[in-house]
Order: structure tokens, then C-alpha cells, then sequence
């Protein structure tokens, strides 16, 4: 879990993704729209992608990808994200973490 939760520090957001993945594309194209330059990690295409995988599996992500950190933090994949849109949360989460400005 170490390399993970390592990555998903270094920037305000960090998505794990694979990119045949429907839904790491929908969550991408959504933190994309607000401006926000996410760091990308497409297990499918990394060396290291089915370890990875692996770790964000152990964290409690079933489907493992889209994995989305925001601010340092394990927020969730797709369910999670879109509930905090639709809430009106996910702006002010990006907004706290340096992620967008206005």
C-alpha cells in the first residue's frame, strides 16, 4: 500500500485509472471540467500497474479503478466522486486542495 498511498500524495489530485476503463474516462473528463490538472497513473500501461492494483485493492477499492486521492486523501472511485458533485462538495474539496482556483 505504500506506493499507493506514496503517489497519491505528491499531488492535490491523483487518479488511478486504466485506460479502457468507461468510468476512469467519465471521472477523468468530470476533475478535468473544472480546470483541475490531475496526475494520472494508467495501471494498464505501468510496469508496476497490477501491484499497484493490488494495493488499491488491499485499501478497500472494489473495482480498484478509478482510485481518486484529493488533497492527500483516499476519497474513492466513481460512487463516491459523483455523490460529492452532485452534492456540491467535489469543487469545494478541489478548491481545498489547491487543485482549481477561481
Amino acid at each position: 500500500m505504500a506506493t499507493v498511498t506514496k503517489l497519491g500524495e505528491e499531488y492535490p489530485v491523483v487518479i488511478f485509472s486504466k485506460s479502457s476503463c468507461c468510468m476512469s474516462h467519465s471521472i477523468k473528463t468530470l476533475i478535468y471540467s473544472f480546470g483541475a490538472n490531475p496526475m494520472v497513473y494508467e495501471l494498464d500501461e505501468l510496469p508496476n500497474g497490477q501491484q499497484m492494483e493490488k494495493e488499491l485493492k488491499a485499501l478497500g477499492r472494489k473495482p480498484s479503478v478509478p482510485a481518486v486521492f484529493i488533497g492527500k486523501e483516499l476519497i474513492g472511485g466513481p460512487n463516491e466522486i459523483i455523490s460529492l458533485h452532485v452534492e456540491g462538495k467535489l469543487v469545494p474539496m478541489l478548491l481545498k486542495a489547491k487543485a482549481i482556483w477561481i
